[in-house]
């Protein structure tokens, strides 16, 4: 986006050079002024280019990631690479007006979350610790945060956990926004994911 560009109208978006400014991150943080430095939203591909031409290894990419968007793909690479995989949105994006997939209303992790006696929120984050990502919930509801840290002292068994591996899989941050035939680097939707749909 171009600078002080206000909403994402097309005419503000722009060519970005990733690399530029992932140099001035490896400055920040070879001058000590950062501990780590990481990504979000990079595809497999944009990850290796990135990954091929740094001084230093991004520690994270943060990602959408969550049952009904699991990213097989993406979670192998990283871990090949030793890329930690963060999940932001790990329960969804409930109430947002753009988003109308309901994570946490999926059929499947509601009938696990009710076998184990659980939320399907908690079966959500388990979920995501199982894969070794980390999960970022938000919630400004008491009950709904003290729910959300108990998710450490139980597992998921086997015979349910791949279960979830028969979800639908559907992306809520399509990308939209940053799309479009004229204006900024990407054309179409394949093109911003590098075909990671």
């Amino acid at each position: 986006m171009k600078k002080d560009s206000v909403g994402y109208e097309p005419e503000n978006l722009t060519q970005p050079d990733i690399l530029a400014s992932w140099r001035e991150m490896e400055a920040l943080y070879e001058s000590g002024k950062a501990r780590a430095i990481g990504v979000s939203n990079f595809s497999s591909k944009k990850l290796g280019d990135l990954l091929a031409a740094a001084r230093v290894r991004p520690a994270v990419n943060q990602v959408e990631c969550h049952p009904v968007w699991q990213q097989p793909k993406l979670h192998a690479f990283c871990q090949s690479e030793g890329v930690h995989l963060s999940g932001y949105a790990p329960l969804g994006s409930a109430g947002s007006q753009k988003i109308k997939i309901e994570v946490l209303k999926n059929p499947i992790l509601k009938m696990i979350a009710e076998k184990l006696g659980k939320s399907p929120a908690q079966v959500a984050l388990r979920w995501g610790l199982h894969m070794g990502h980390s999960v970022l919930p938000k919630s400004i509801n008491k009950a709904r945060i003290i729910e959300n840290i108990d998710i450490f002292y139980w597992s998921i068994p086997e015979g349910l956990f791949s279960k979830l591996s028969e979800i639908e899989q559907e992306r809520l941050v399509t990308g939209t926004t940053l799309v479009h035939g004229t204006y900024g680097a990407y054309r179409t939707l394949d093109e911003l994911w590098d075909g990671e749909m």
